[in-house]
């Protein structure tokens, strides 16, 4: 065997890394396999197309309440639209909402979307002061060209 060292010690320590690196690979990749399920993805409805998030994966949703678009039905679910002015989707959340959940404002809502393309939501959280917005939301909107800065009007 010509491709290994002739010196006794560095083949000691040849064979201690052929040792633990397969090791060490199984236990990077049992690691990264359990948190596969652990991973949220965040989407703006333009960008949640089922492609990209398949009915019951576990993501993201954010963008601004349609306004006039919260309905409370009988069971206690809350249904809103959520947009990013480029597309919409409806939302469905059974629970408490927020104290600053409002309309036209920004939220981000985790859950799933179901086969038919809704969105069942199991969190829901809001903006928490008056300049607050998600990041990844102010910046789809800033992308889209429809950011409202505290003056209300549109980069356009």
């Amino acid at each position: 065997m010509s491709w290994l060292p002739r010196s006794p010690k560095a083949r000691r320590r040849l064979w201690v890394v052929a040792a633990v690196a397969p090791i060490l690979a199984l236990a990077v990749g049992l690691s990264l396999w359990a948190l596969r399920d652990t991973v949220t993805f965040f989407f703006s409805p333009s960008e949640a197309t089922p492609d990209k998030a398949p009915a019951g994966r576990v993501v993201r949703l954010g963008g601004l309440v349609v306004v006039d678009s919260v309905r409370h039905q009988p069971d206690g679910a809350v249904v809103f639209v959520v947009t990013d002015n480029a597309a919409d989707t409806e939302v469905t959340y059974h629970g408490e909402l927020p104290d600053l959940f409002r309309e036209g404002q920004g939220i981000v809502a985790q859950g799933a979307f179901e086969p038919d393309r809704r969105f069942l939501a199991t969190q829901v959280l809001a903006k928490h002061d008056e300049t607050y917005m998600p990041r990844e939301v102010a910046e789809r909107l800033k992308v889209e060209g429809e950011w409202r800065p505290e003056g209300g009007a549109t980069d356009r």
